[in-house]
């Protein structure tokens, strides 16, 4: 992970009247998606999963972190994106939702980046609800596109535990 960063152009001064949101941004395959970097506890190098039967399909399993058992997500799979394999790269990403602290898969982490507002648009509606749903919207930084996801609706806890 690189350190902080302005997603302003390098040569620009950020003079806008909007707040700017600091984010933690992540890959599933080649989109990237960032969260709030406010929910964000940790981030941990994957670690073996202990399966639980019965669990949602995207629920992996949980794991034991200092002593505190936490369900694990498989992003890929709660966001309907085919799975691959962990890599060297792959993270779990350890968020605090509500009063629930879980953590969830991602491909790699990239970076954490100050976002202004007003670089975010509304997010996309296609009609088909689904991952749509868990959009907050997509942020444009130099060049490219990140998917903002609002975790309180990702990770709804009466339908995650």
């Amino acid at each position: 992970m690189t350190a902080i960063m302005n997603a302003v152009p390098h040569d620009e001064t950020y003079e806008g009247s909007g707040d700017v949101l600091q984010l933690v941004s992540f890959r599933l395959g080649p989109e990237e998606y960032a969260i709030d970097i406010l929910g964000v506890q940790e981030i941990i190098r994957m670690v073996e999963i202990t399966h639980v039967p019965n669990a949602p399909h995207y629920v992996e399993g949980v794991v034991n972190l200092r002593g505190k058992v936490i369900p694990i997500i498989n992003l890929r799979t709660r966001l309907g994106v085919s799975s691959v394999d962990p890599t060297k790269d792959t993270r779990i990403v350890v968020v605090e939702v509500g009063h629930l602290i879980l953590g969830f898969i991602v491909d790699s982490v990239e970076e954490v980046l100050r976002l202004p507002e007003e670089f975010i648009e509304p997010p996309p509606t296609t009609g088909r609800g689904g991952a749509d749903d868990f959009h907050k919207g997509v942020g444009r930084v130099e060049g490219r596109l990140l998917i903002l996801l609002d975790l309180e609706l990702l990770f709804d806890i009466g339908v995650v535990c």
